[in-house]
């Protein structure tokens, strides 16, 4: 498969497929700036801020690369704060002299902040990016399960925090949403325009309890397209007394997550789950 094929993340780290070439892209390529900055106004409007005029709020911007969805905040009236891994993004954002302070780190090491200090984060196309084992000793789990710890801590009460991110598959969607049900948020994944093959767009929407806790409208769609979880606590308050022990539901379930594991179960049949005769 050749590189202009290949997700970015499959062909270097961060720091090194966001080089000089790459990230002047971010200062000169109008479409990838319109794109860029379509996206950072859909999640700002998930992230439900209230009125600039009446309360501005600090924001921090994960994989802030450029400044181009930092400079959407600004539009807003708000504050920001950018992180990101790569220093030549960084260098093109000080060029275009952008307001926000700006920190080279790794989300997978963490949000370094103090407890409460942001009002919400956005993070544009960045995720992804912390499911690859870059180094010998990434283990994308627990680098995303640091990473969302921090930023849980790093958020006030009531906020919210909107990743607009590209999954490669299923079982991705459920490492990342596992691990930031771990570390406290609940929320969901809110999927615009499902059924167009350029415009969808994955948004994951993260709440820290308190507040508004509804999970907004997709766009492009009649119906709610919101794949909804909760935190461990309230997801096994759900479905105590429904899924029982050893029925059809709790069983499939069961094998549904071995299969995950790579475990070989047996087929599922018109019997399972199927309560067997008493033999004489």
């Amino acid at each position: 498969m050749s590189n202009s094929c290949r997700r970015p993340e499959h062909q270097a780290p961060p720091e090194i497929f966001y080089g000089t070439d790459e990230a002047e892209k971010y200062s000169n390529n109008t479409r990838i700036m319109t794109i860029q900055s379509e996206m950072s106004e859909r999640a700002l409007e998930l992230l439900a801020l209230p009125d600039s005029e009446e309360k501005p709020c600090l924001i921090l911007d994960l994989g802030c690369g450029s400044g181009l969805s930092g400079e959407c905040i600004e539009e807003q009236g708000h504050f920001w704060i950018g992180m990101d891994i790569a220093p030549a993004m960084l260098n093109i954002a000080r060029e275009r002299e952008v307001e926000g302070d700006l920190i080279l780190s790794d989300m997978g090491e963490g949000v370094p902040f103090r407890p409460g200090a942001f009002d919400g984060a956005i993070s544009i196309s960045a995720l992804q990016w912390l499911c690859n084992r870059d180094k010998s000793y990434h283990k994308p789990g627990k680098r995303l399960y640091t990473f969302f710890s921090t930023l849980y801590g790093a958020l006030s009460r009531g906020s919210r925090a909107v990743f607009q991110f590209y999954p490669e598959s299923p079982d991705q969607i459920e490492l990342i949403t596992t691990q930031s049900m771990r570390a406290g948020f609940t929320g969901g994944v809110v999927i615009d325009y499902p059924n167009s093959s350029k415009a969808k767009k994955f948004f994951l929407v993260l709440m820290t309890g308190g507040g508004n806790q509804q999970m907004p409208q997709a766009l492009g769609t009649e119906n709610e397209n919101v794949a909804r979880f909760e935190n461990q606590r309230e997801r096994m308050r759900d479905i105590r007394g429904k899924n029982i022990k050893k029925s059809r539901d709790w069983i499939q379930e069961k094998k549904d997550r071995a299969r995950r594991k790579g475990i070989d179960v047996r087929p599922d049949s018109k019997y399972t789950g199927r309560k067997r005769r008493v033999k004489f």
